[in-house]
């Protein structure tokens, strides 16, 4: 599976941002999907990740309410809708996926996702 994240940008605080991952290679469908977030000088954190139907989905406590994630498996692209962003969310963000419909019990471990897109940068300002 290749990953084409895009729509990261410089936001006011409050403000919101939408993000897109492009998918090829595999049915999409198939596939768990995720996203991460690194900050300067910290580890790569999870965000939010739906399950190959979509039926299933998953955030991280901080961002619950606030974000939210979406695909089109008719499009192999799912997005990431933030709203009332916060400084704290300022960080390059990296859409992810794993093989298997499910996202199963660690979705929220890097070390479960096998592909990953290039990242985009979210700036938010206070």
């Amino acid at each position: 599976v290749q990953l084409q994240a895009s729509g990261g940008g410089l936001v006011q605080a409050g403000g919101s941002l939408s993000l897109s991952c492009a998918a090829s290679g595999r049915t999409f469908s198939n596939c768990c999907m995720g996203w991460f977030r690194q900050a300067a000088g910290k580890e790569r954190e999870f965000v939010a990740a739906m399950s190959g139907s979509g039926v299933s989905t998953y955030y991280r406590d901080s961002v619950k309410g606030r974000f939210t994630i979406s695909r089109d498996n008719a499009k192999n692209t799912k997005y990431l809708q933030m709203n009332s962003l916060r400084p704290e969310d300022t960080a390059v963000y990296y859409c992810a996926a794993r093989r298997g419909a499910l996202c199963g019990s660690y979705y929220r471990s890097v070390n479960e996702y096998e592909y990953w897109g290039q990242g985009t940068q979210v700036t938010v300002s206070s």
